[in-house]
């Protein structure tokens, strides 16, 4: 599918039938702002003047005026987002008031007792009725999630108004542009290799396996381990070298000790799918380390200097460009297009939205990956740089956030540069390094009107966060195939469940009768007969439940190193960790991002106006299951 960007300055527009219409997909200004025509549909081919109506957002029906909120007229609503962004009546009419005939309503007030089913229905009917629901195109809405798929639905931590977002700034690779991970990383992973024989370790018979790892483990360079973390820090997973340890060997390694991120000469944290390779090289070598294979005078028997050994072997693979030059070479082996990518972009910029490429990719990279990413489904003799207002290549991030950094403007096609101060308005928009200061100062925009879009949980969300209090969104792409894991995964997390719900209820009465048997013994008197035969029959009630409890964990424990097998059967899901928990990685998701999804294009369903609101959020002590018992007692209570 094409997607068209023209320009708006013509005076009159083509009218068009409904079905046209509906082949149109935006109409977007030269300079990506947004047009001040627009796409009308009507029965019949005619020209029509718009009578000098120049703002999408500004129009008049039934004699009731509508227009958009402007920054300096935004309030706080009761969410405590700015209403900037939002339509609102400039003029009202009595009859928009007292019916709404596109739901079926006499009085806008009949919705509060609406069922929501029906609200849905009668939803979906207008957008029917207007030829909006275009399930062959992608977008069926009769559903919020993108084609109909729940795994690719945006999910919030925070609530977040999209309308009042003045600009969005995007990161390139996995954000962007999206790489076959298997291709990309193995290749990274071969690189290094060779790097490492080259410095004298035994790389004979190796070969990348991505299943070894997952996003958001953490290598613990001390013990030679990777370890999954719970949401407090505590080891629920561990491998040494590529052996899983028992549950015992974690507990033995780590006791109650908590990971602490913090100390990174310790503790390296997989944030992104760039971390595959080396966990891998890694984990393989601890093995060549503990079989005696490295040379002393390779590495000293130290799995801190070996991890010194993997990083360095990294970077020269990074360094040297094979890779990169590699994937420049034939980008259709690398990057995964995603088609409903442009149209997402363009829909933003029409918004009003500007739009930021800032990516620590150089400018020839950039500028073949985002062409193969986006060209072929731009209109002809359009290309993917008419998408953003800025592209900042070699921005240095983590540095981007942190410092100031000299800033380069990009002044012809094959990337010379001349030093500047400042990034203009308009014009010219192709610039390295620089910073986000430098940054926010060309917006006029900062805080929360800024959304910061990437695949980083540290240098992407958490720096944006922290740093410029700028609102975030981190892509995981592996989301998908979470979310298809977890579905397939019910039925035995029920099973889990009923196991430890069992256990628990045995637990229960054999607390019950050890208590009353401890405090018949600690009397400290002799028994009489009657009490120690009740004695006798505690004692063999004990010892029988503790069979069933014994065969109970027997069940239990392969139950739950299963447990989410379908995603990773080494390590489980992505976002739990134990049985009940969230692992780290969903921590450090729910802190620093305020929304998250598998891939960009995700936004093209919700549109550049949705207001995403945070899920009610669970609590041990917020149980459904006994509110009635809790009522009952309330209820006895008054009497």
């Amino acid at each position: 599918m094409k997607y068209f960007l023209q320009g708006f300055k013509a005076p009159k527009v083509r009218v068009v039938d409904a079905v046209s219409c509906r082949q149109q997909q935006s109409l977007v200004g030269k300079d990506g702002r947004k047009p001040r025509v627009s796409v009308a549909c009507f029965p019949r081919n005619e020209d029509f003047d718009l009578d000098g109506d120049d703002d999408w957002d500004h129009f008049s029906v039934s004699g009731a005026s509508v227009d958009v909120v402007g920054s300096s007229d935004a309030e706080i609503d009761m969410f405590g987002e700015s209403t900037s962004g939002d339509l609102q009546f400039t003029k009202e009419q009595k009859e928009i008031k007292n019916g709404v005939t596109s739901l079926g309503l006499e009085g806008s007030v009949d919705i509060a007792s609406m069922e929501y089913e029906e609200l849905k229905d009668r939803c979906n009917h207008v957008l029917d009725q207007l030829g909006l629901n275009m399930a062959d195109a992608g977008m069926d809405t009769s559903t919020t999630y993108p084609h109909g798929m729940p795994q690719r639905a945006i999910f919030c931590s925070r609530t977040l108004n999209l309308r009042s977002i003045q600009a969005i700034g995007y990161d390139m690779d996995y954000t962007l542009v999206h790489y076959d991970v298997n291709a990309w990383e193995g290749r990274a992973y071969e690189y290094g290799l060779s790097s490492l024989g080259n410095m004298g370790c035994p790389i004979n018979g190796l070969t990348f396996d991505p299943d070894l790892v997952i996003r958001g483990l953490i290598m613990d360079t001390q013990l030679g381990n990777i370890v999954k973390v719970d949401r407090f820090g505590f080891v629920k997973r561990a491998m040494h070298g590529t052996k899983m340890m028992t549950p015992a060997e974690v507990r033995f390694s780590y006791g109650r000790d908590l990971v602490k991120l913090g100390d990174e000469s310790r503790w390296v944290f997989l944030n992104t799918l760039f971390s595959v390779s080396e966990a891998v090289m890694y984990a393989q070598m601890v093995d060549r380390l503990d079989e005696g294979l490295i040379p002393y005078s390779t590495c000293p028997q130290s799995y801190e200097a070996l991890y010194g050994l993997v990083k360095q072997a990294v970077f020269n693979a990074h360094v040297e460009g094979k890779l990169k030059a590699e994937i420049m070479q034939n980008p259709k082996k690398f990057v995964r297009p995603d088609p409903d990518l442009p149209q997402t972009l363009i829909d933003q910029r029409a918004a009003g939205k500007t739009l930021m490429l800032i990516t620590n990719s150089d400018f020839q990279y950039t500028q073949c990956v985002m062409s193969h990413a986006f060209n072929g489904h731009l209109e002809q003799g359009k290309s993917w740089e008419d998408l953003f207002d800025y592209i900042i290549v070699n921005a240095r991030k983590p540095d981007f956030f942190r410092s100031d950094q000299s800033l380069y403007e990009i002044v012809t096609e094959d990337g010379l540069m001349r030093p500047v101060r400042s990034m203009g308005k308009g014009g010219h928009k192709m610039y390295c390094g620089g910073s986000a200061k430098i940054v926010q100062q060309a917006l006029g925009f900062s805080g929360d009107e800024i959304l910061y879009i990437g695949d980083h949980i540290y240098t992407d969300a958490a720096l944006a966060k922290l740093e410029f209090k700028w609102r975030t969104c981190l892509i995981l792409r592996e989301l998908e195939a979470e979310i298809v894991a977890l579905a397939g995964g019910r039925e035995h997390r029920r099973f889990l469940k009923s196991l430890l719900d069992k256990k628990e209820r045995v637990g229960f009465a054999f607390n019950q009768i050890r208590v009353h048997r401890q405090r018949i013994l600690s009397q400290g008197q002799s028994l009489s007969k009657e009490m120690y035969e009740k004695v006798q029959e505690y004692n063999r009630v004990l010892a029988e439940l503790l069979i069933v409890m014994r065969n109970l964990d027997e069940d239990i424990g392969p139950a739950i190193s299963t447990d989410g097998n379908a995603f990773n059967p080494r390590w489980g899901y992505l976002s739990k960790a134990g049985v009940n928990d969230r692992s780290q990685l969903q921590k450090q998701i729910e802190k620093y991002a305020d929304i998250y999804t598998s891939r960009v294009s995700n936004l093209l369903q919700y549109s550049p106006f949705v207001y995403f609101r945070s899920p009610t959020q669970s609590m041990a002590h917020d149980r459904r299951t006994v509110d009635h018992l809790v009522i009952e007692r309330m209820n006895s209570d008054d009497d």
